[in-house]
């Protein structure tokens, strides 16, 4: 979908930003093979939210995942998502106001996130970290690790590499790049978190990596 990509000049990001919403919903649903929800419950799931906890969704698109985020942690839980492209946010809001969801959307970039240490519970990244390069990659972690309590927790998903040879109809839209899991897991690692687990998503050619702050001493 290289029509819908856009550099955030005025954020000062260097990374990929998806300006339109529209496309971006249809490219979720051709990534999860048009299992939506299923993908988005599974990633819930992996990220193992309970009722009460804070969360932030970066880079979160048209506020799906963060809706179904709030959903998770109930009227005591408080929701975040934050992401560089304004016409993503209108439609996030948007969704959220049709559904009652409370949920904050921030305009903002992901290597300099707006938020006060120790802010989250948990943070979602989902099919994002591809789109930046490895310096802002790297900043990017840290971030995460910046905002997270003691103890918290980042679910990261992303594409692995396709099997040699065996390439499915999305790689013929999907130009972005990819990240190996040992990548992922050593991203995670080099800002101080510990993987707790990884593996396959189980939808298409995703993969996943949930690692932990370390908890108060």
């Amino acid at each position: 979908m290289p029509e819908s990509i856009g550099q955030s000049a005025a954020l000062g990001t260097t990374g990929i930003v998806l300006h339109r919403a529209f496309w971006y919903d249809v490219f979720v649903w051709m990534v999860s093979l048009g299992r939506e929800h299923s993908y988005r419950e599974k990633a819930l799931d992996l990220a193992r939210l309970k009722p009460g906890e804070s969360v932030l969704d970066i880079g979160c698109g048209t506020g799906t995942l963060a809706i179904a985020a709030k959903r998770r942690v109930g009227a005591a839980g408080r929701v975040y998502g934050v992401d560089a492209s304004p016409e993503m946010l209108a439609r996030a809001s948007k969704k959220a106001n049709k559904v009652g969801a409370e949920v904050v959307f921030q305009n903002g970039i992901v290597e300099a996130l707006p938020f006060a240490d120790g802010q989250f519970d948990a943070v979602l990244s989902t099919v994002m970290l591809h789109h930046l390069g490895r310096k802002v990659r790297q900043q990017c972690a840290y971030e995460v690790r910046r905002v997270l309590k003691p103890g918290g927790r980042v679910l990261a998903v992303d594409f692995a590499p396709p099997t040699e040879g065996k390439r499915g109809l999305l790689d013929h839209f999907h130009h972005h790049g990819y990240l190996k899991l040992h990548d992922l897991v050593a991203l995670l690692s080099e800002a101080g978190l510990n993987t707790v687990e990884s593996g396959e998503v189980g939808i298409g050619d995703l993969h996943f990596v949930l690692a932990a702050a370390p908890a108060a001493t």
